[in-house]
């Protein structure tokens, strides 16, 4: 198995692949898909004013004429808002910020934050507002409103990456901060192995599955946090207070046929903490989750579902 590592969308880039006719094509592979990562983050990150989904947000109020990527990633995301009942909303940005989370990760992590928590400053906004118009590939946010895709965007991502990687080996799997996809088996097995860290303690390993091709994300509360004043504050909101969500959970790992289902999931589940979680999960019948509390136990569900299939092993 090869594998390359590099930097994008502030996280590690992983990808791996095996069963190329010659290592050569195996690493133009690898080039092909660093550039597309590379390019996919300059037209869907919010941090920077040149990219596509900065000027959708500038244009709040009025049509905007969408690449298909954006309209699709916009229209998929509109969908798991009603999914999760509200709890994956992208419209969350302006509590980011208020939050601290101003600017990317690898920023904060090397000069902290400089907002400060300002409620004054945040409007709700209903994300069943935004208009589609299919013919033309147009979005129109309601006045006002602005919008982050970070988390989908990372799993659309994550798997337009290894389904190009995918042209230059039979097997292969691109890991983006914890959203996962794969293609294909590595030879001579019958499952990729994923270990799902301990929230508590990165170096160390509660669980390892065996999965079949597809998709896995964690989401976790203890990753991306930062200190704003006397708080400290985490990047999952809460769309229903405005703010860092308190959730007796502190990661949920999801199963799933595609990357945006595993990582919307997993931060819509981990934001509806234990008491809530199966019943969100339970409007798709594509997906398994396991979930990690504060002490440190794991749940699964639905439990038959994971070892059958997906061959859990805890």
């Amino acid at each position: 198995m090869q594998t390359a590592e590099f930097r994008a969308m502030n996280t590690e880039i992983l990808l791996a692949a095996e069963g190329a006719p010659d290592a050569k094509r195996v690493a133009r592979g690898f080039a092909e898909a660093e550039r597309f990562v590379r390019a996919a983050e300059a037209r869907l990150t919010r941090f920077s004013d040149a990219s596509e989904l900065a000027a959708l947000n500038r244009s709040s109020g009025n049509w905007f004429r969408a690449s298909d990527d954006l309209f699709n990633l916009v229209r998929e995301a509109r969908d798991y808002f009603d999914q999760t009942n509200g709890l994956f909303d992208p419209t969350i940005l302006d509590a980011l910020k208020a939050a601290g989370y101003d600017k990317s990760m690898d920023e904060i992590r090397a000069h902290g934050v400089t907002a400060s928590s300002n409620h004054a400053t945040r409007t709700r906004h209903d994300f069943r507002a935004v208009e589609f118009d299919d013919a033309r590939s147009a979005i129109r946010l309601p006045r006002g409103m602005r919008i982050d895709l970070g988390g989908i965007a990372k799993g659309w991502v994550a798997e337009s990456t290894a389904l190009l990687l995918a042209d230059y080996a039979d097997a292969c799997v691109v890991d983006a901060g914890g959203d996962m996809f794969a293609v294909g088996l590595p030879k001579d097995t019958d499952a990729w192995d994923v270990e799902i860290e301990d929230p508590r303690d990165a170096k160390a390993t509660l669980a390892m599955l065996r999965i079949e091709p597809g998709a896995v994300a964690t989401s976790s509360i203890t990753k991306r946090r930062w200190k704003q004043g006397e708080l400290t504050q985490h990047h999952l909101i809460d769309p229903r207070t405005g703010e860092p969500a308190k959730t007796d959970l502190l990661s949920v790992t999801v199963i799933a046929p595609h990357a945006t289902t595993a990582e919307v999931f997993a931060k819509a589940l981990l934001i509806a903490g234990s008491s809530e979680a199966q019943s969100i999960a339970a409007c798709r019948d594509d997906i398994s989750f396991i979930a990690v509390d504060g002490a440190g136990k794991l749940w699964s569900a639905p439990l038959e579902k994971s070892m059958e299939l997906l061959n859990v092993g805890i």
